[in-house]
């Protein structure tokens, strides 16, 4: 490909992009695997340069743009390099209009960004959530020892007790330790996460939006398989890729729990009122992975943010329903926002009398209301916000 045709190649995946954004459609990085894909001809260096021109431009444009070709004016504005490439050639775009307008470029469109001020995001915070996110792996203590194990790249040992870093990229899902699973891909933030749980042998934890399972994972490698473990969530195909993870990595999950939305403790009566611990990764906005997904920006409104704050409430309050008496219930989003924080903790305890919050037990993050907020500026971690509410004895 040529430079000209590259950048036609990502003007093409912006449009999809766009799209499936407005359509809450596939996500970027999909898009772009599916565009290669039906395109063997573009070697190795055509679809980084490809991708890096796509992410550049999302990064950029804050607000949604009218189009990717709106977002490759953006680019080309900023880097005198790209403008040239819009030369008209045979596979190249088309040259720059005298009237054209390029996107306009910011942190996000102007609701999103007085909702991070108001949340006390400072600026240069929220420009560390748009860098480029490394890779983080976590050591899986039930296979092997972050000080022993032998890896194809040597990585940068982090804060957390079984945390190692790479660049962004690298094929750790190539590697014999991560088929073997000896390690597994989990942002510092989320392993530190799973720190603040505070997992302790003999208890039963329930991880009640499990997903596809890595949290739970990570408490069982904890624990050294010691604890009575439940992993439950209302998304089929995600809970089904937790067995044979939990197979490789050597992990005890006691039950797996497919719930019916509005009917969850139906299926989680066995549990009801016993459980030592539960931990609720809610359903969130994701503004705290923008790194790895900047066009969430794009897909979010105002009445999306109010459907996943509700839903944060009824979530809660289902989990607050399995804890023990004196039992602990670890809130978790992957949000920078006080919708999906702090605000939602306040509530919470308004309609819970008798519950308390604690501070979590990490040595990152800062406080936020009765929470702690990680961000990628202060704790090189994506963002998160994590509150331990314990309930009456």
């Amino acid at each position: 490909m040529t430079p000209s045709a590259r950048v036609q190649a990502a003007i093409e995946l912006l449009d999809s992009i766009l799209e499936a954004a407005t359509n809450k459609g596939a996500p970027a990085d999909r898009l772009i695997s599916e565009y290669f894909k039906a395109r063997r001809y573009a070697g190795s260096k055509d679809r980084r340069a490809v991708r890096e021109l796509v992410y550049r431009a999302i990064r950029l444009c804050g607000p949604r743009p009218a189009s990717g070709r709106a977002a490759m004016l953006a680019v080309a504005q900023h880097d005198k390099e790209v403008a040239p490439l819009f030369d008209g050639s045979t596979h190249g775009p088309p040259a720059i209009g005298p009237d054209e307008k390029p996107a306009k470029t910011g942190i996000a469109v102007s609701w999103l960004a007085a909702k991070l001020t108001a949340s006390g995001v400072e600026p240069e915070v929220a420009r560390s959530l748009l860098g480029r996110a490394p890779l983080d792996i976590r050591v899986n203590t039930l296979k092997a020892e972050r000080s022993t194990i032998e890896l194809p790249e040597e990585g940068e040992h982090l804060s957390a007790s079984n945390a190692v870093r790479f660049p962004s990229g690298t094929n750790i899902d190539q590697w014999p330790a991560f088929r073997e699973g000896k390690i597994e891909i989990q942002d510092l933030g989320s392993q530190w996460v799973c720190e603040a749980v505070g997992a302790q042998s003999s208890e039963v934890i329930v991880d009640l939006c499990a997903g596809a399972g890595g949290k739970t994972l990570a408490i069982a490698s904890n624990v050294k398989n010691s604890a009575t473990l439940i992993a439950a969530d209302t998304d089929k195909r995600r809970l089904g890729n937790l067995a044979p993870r939990a197979a490789r990595a050597g992990a005890s999950v006691d039950h797996t729990v497919l719930l019916d939305p509005g009917k969850e403790l139906e299926a989680l009566s066995p549990w009801l009122g016993k459980a030592d611990r539960v931990l609720v990764d809610a359903p969130c906005s994701g503004s705290g992975t923008w790194r790895r997904n900047p066009e969430g920006r794009w897909r979010l409104d105002k009445a999306e943010l109010e459907r996943l704050s509700e839903l944060q409430d009824h979530v809660l309050n289902t989990g607050a329903q399995l804890v023990k008496p004196g039992g602990t219930l670890v809130f978790v989003t992957c949000s920078v926002f006080d919708e999906e924080g702090a605000h939602r903790v306040d509530a919470f305890l308004d309609r819970h009398p008798g519950w308390q919050a604690l501070p979590a037990d990490i040595p990152v993050g800062e406080a936020r209301g009765k929470g702690t907020r990680m961000t990628p500026l202060r704790d090189g971690t994506d963002g998160f916000f994590v509150a331990i509410l314990q309930s009456s004895c």
